[in-house]
């Protein structure tokens, strides 16, 4: 099972645009993915709305495609508080999770991905080494959200395939 975490609070973000181009792009290929946004989602607490969340879509699922845009160097805070929030021994030890970095600048968020990894793997998630930055994301979408330029949708599938044929071989047991 996959769940694409759209990594950012804001409202009317970007990241949920490619987290929603990335649940597409999977359905093409006959892949089901749930889909977590964390607009309105209150992170601070441990409570009912959030136990839901865990039980529902993050404990279910054992494949993660993380979208995460670039904030000040790093991933955004709120996407942390999913970690921290949650009991990180029943929702992520010994899961996968493939990172996308996404930024209006040129970096396509190469350094918060590393932040995000590192966090990823002290939680006992392993993060798939094909690590997409997507930079300028703003100017290779659409008005609809789907992504216009062909080397980028190259690397999308690239990194797609990577994912899904990694997951198979490593099923979770």
């Amino acid at each position: 099972m996959y769940l694409i975490i759209s990594g950012t609070n804001r409202v009317g973000s970007t990241t949920l645009k490619v987290a929603k181009e990335y649940q597409r792009l999977l359905q093409e290929r006959s892949v089901e993915a749930g889909l977590l946004s964390l607009e309105g989602v209150n992170l601070l607490t441990r409570d009912d709305s959030f136990m839901k969340i865990e039980n529902e879509l993050i404990i279910p699922n054992h494949n993660y495609i993380i979208i995460s845009p670039e904030y000040n160097g790093s991933f955004p805070g709120a996407l942390k508080l999913l970690f921290d929030t949650g009991k990180s021994h029943s929702l992520w030890w010994h899961k996968k999770a493939m990172l996308v970095g996404v930024s209006t600048g040129r970096a396509g968020n190469l350094r918060g991905m590393d932040h995000l990894a590192g966090v990823l793997n002290h939680v006992k998630v392993t993060v798939l080494p094909n690590q997409l930055p997507i930079s300028m994301v703003d100017k290779l979408m659409d008005e609809e959200g789907h992504f216009t330029d062909p080397g980028t949708l190259k690397a999308i599938n690239q990194q797609l395939d990577d994912f899904l044929k990694w997951t198979v071989a490593h099923k979770q047991a």
